[in-house]
């Protein structure tokens, strides 16, 4: 496990998927009765950083030295959180070492770095995932059964809300680390969330067609850590059009300069001929046509209706477990008895091609067209976008993951 000392490694991946699959006695497998236990070995920088969390929860391995640790066969599978600058490299030792690969996203900071690894993976024969959480998360598994139901007839279109108000760092510390707003550093709120986006839309709806996005720096200036000013080179707002197979248009804005009026961080509406949802990462709410209002625009009169009473909670019938550790035992199921993997490099790639053409998109003020990805997909595909080029100019975990 590489890169535990971040808030995403340890707080998602250490404790509450690796850890808490250890504490339950291991991963159930497809009979039913047999169990695989894991192990982990902590892998960074900082031996007393590693040291302590090590004591801390009871972990017998940890190292500074990843050759080493890739060259042991005990270890089967390589994780990474490392920020994404550092990513690829480290993958790659990992391939070439023969191990598993269950990474975080972005996979890499190009398309055609993400989809390369993709076919080294392929072709080292390499078993190979990319976190996909927010899919296991209760309101997506909600919309997932109102979708699979019928419940919208023909789905229309998805408008999605997310961002919360990151402090500058001056007079209240910053929620997020200061590498978030520099470009330079892998930066930007485009790099990060479109990946998101595109296996949420793409697993939900359909896949993304094409993207007209609009990246800001809404805040040119933010303190770092040492309470020291930084010029913010990446964009902290992105405001994007998705189009979606089958005629969907998906509305989605990002931002870590907007305050929260909603029920949570993020929220999705979807509408349909036969009925709407909002959705959450835990809430779901639907409204279906026979008990749509009928409203009357008057702009000259007080409206006194209660909008909110029209929906209908739909009813948590299931116990979700964490996201993380749900995608992390299919992951473990599948390295093991070779279990149904969805979301591999290749998924990642896509994801990081979607963050790219909507930096493209923005840097050229245009509507980007995003073709198929395959294994055989030529480096020609698409075009490499200026991506620090247009943060700067342009002023490029959700909440609680990060």
């Amino acid at each position: 496990m590489n890169g535990v000392s971040g808030r995403m490694g340890y707080r998602q991946h250490l404790v509450r998927s690796i850890l808490a699959i250890r504490e339950q006695g291991g991963v159930l497998l497809a009979d039913g009765e047999t169990r695989v236990q894991v192990e982990p070995i902590l892998v960074g920088r900082s031996e007393r950083k590693l040291a302590d969390l090590a004591a801390k929860h009871g972990i017998e391995h940890w190292t500074t030295n990843l050759d080493e640790a890739l060259a042991d066969p005990r270890w089967q599978i390589y994780a990474d959180f490392l920020v994404t600058k550092a990513r690829a490299a480290a993958i790659r030792k990992a391939i070439a070492a023969g191990k598993a690969i269950y990474t975080e996203k972005p996979t890499a900071e190009s398309f055609d770095e993400a989809l390369e690894l993709a076919r080294l993976a392929d072709e080292a024969g390499i078993k190979n995932g990319v976190v996909h959480d927010k899919l296991y998360l209760p309101g997506f598994q909600k919309l997932r059964r109102l979708i699979d139901s019928g419940f919208f007839g023909r789905i229309l279109s998805v408008r999605g809300e997310f961002g919360y108000w990151v402090f500058e760092g001056d007079w209240q510390p910053a929620q997020r680390p200061s590498w978030n707003y520099r470009a330079e550093d892998g930066g930007g709120i485009i790099v990060d969330m479109f990946p998101h986006w595109n296996y949420l839309l793409e697993n939900l709806f359909g896949r993304v067609e094409s993207v007209y996005a609009r990246a800001v720096t809404e805040i040119p200036e933010r303190f770092d850590e040492r309470g020291e000013p930084y010029p913010a080179t990446a964009d902290d707002a992105a405001y994007a059009i998705f189009d979606l197979e089958g005629g969907i248009t998906a509305q989605l804005n990002s931002g870590w300069t907007t305050r929260v009026n909603r029920d949570e961080l993020v929220e999705f509406q979807v509408d349909g001929t036969h009925g709407s949802a909002v959705v959450g990462l835990f809430g779901c709410k639907i409204q279906p046509r026979n008990a749509t209002p009928k409203p009357v625009w008057n702009p000259d009169l007080y409206d006194e209706h209660d909008y909110a009473t029209d929906w209908i909670e739909v009813p948590t019938n299931d116990v979700f477990e964490n996201g993380f550790k749900t995608q992390w035992e299919e992951f473990i199921r599948h390295v093991v008895e070779d279990a149904p993997n969805r979301y591999d490099f290749l998924a990642g790639a896509r994801g990081v091609l979607v963050a790219q053409e909507g930096l493209r998109s923005s840097a050229e003020g245009r509507r980007i067209d995003i073709p198929q990805v395959t294994l055989d997909s030529g480096s020609d595909a698409t075009e490499p976008a200026p991506a620090a080029e247009a943060s700067a100019t342009e002023a490029s975990e959700f909440a609680g993951a990060r």
